[in-house]
């Protein structure tokens, strides 16, 4: 009987110092905490974006879907003309905040930005944080059917939806961290 005592209680004082040793390591974990992104929240703009200071406030996370989006994309304009594509190649080398594994979204990931409720002017939410998006076109990294170009997305309600883009389009193009990786680039 004695035996069971001793065995029944260092079992329990092992377990509670396994989860005071994980509370213990939990509790010392730097950084802020972002909770995992969910498809099905809908959030407003205001606690839905976070400009990541760290970063130089050169980028912004999207809570909804967990990618992270350059604050300001690129002004310039770029082709999928030639053997090299012009939109990959400079998502791929961009360094956005300081950091590389930038890649260009694909037509689901860039359409996540617009809000459908805008009736006109640009189509991003109210109270977005991004810079210098204007009522442009952008590139996707997903390839129209023809094979030809890639699928583009306007951002003014005047633009339409989205449609497929001719390769030799110069068109604006703007970065993202996260999501499922690069789709098939045509080649």
């Amino acid at each position: 009987m004695k035996k069971r005592v001793s065995y029944a209680a260092a079992v329990i004082t092992l377990g509670f110092a396994t989860l005071a040793a994980t509370a213990v390591a939990q509790a010392a974990a730097s950084g802020p905490y972002y909770a995992t992104p969910s498809w099905d929240q809908q959030m407003p703009a205001a606690t839905r974006f976070i400009v990541l200071s760290n970063w130089g406030s050169a980028a912004v996370l999207d809570r909804e879907t967990g990618l992270v989006w350059e604050r300001t994309p690129s002004a310039g304009v770029f082709s999928f003309e030639g053997i090299v594509l012009a939109a990959h190649e400079h998502c791929i080398n961009a360094s956005t905040g300081g950091r590389f594994g930038w890649k260009l979204p694909s037509i689901q990931e860039l359409s996540t930005l617009l809000d459908p409720s805008i009736s006109s002017g640009v189509r991003l939410p109210v109270g977005h944080p991004f810079q210098g998006i204007g009522e442009d076109v952008f590139w996707s990294s997903t390839n129209n059917v023809a094979h030809t170009g890639a699928w583009r997305l306007p951002f003014s309600t005047s633009g339409g939806g989205a449609t497929p883009g001719i390769a030799t389009l110069g068109l604006r193009v703007w970065c993202v961290r996260g999501g499922s990786g690069t789709e098939d680039q045509g080649s």
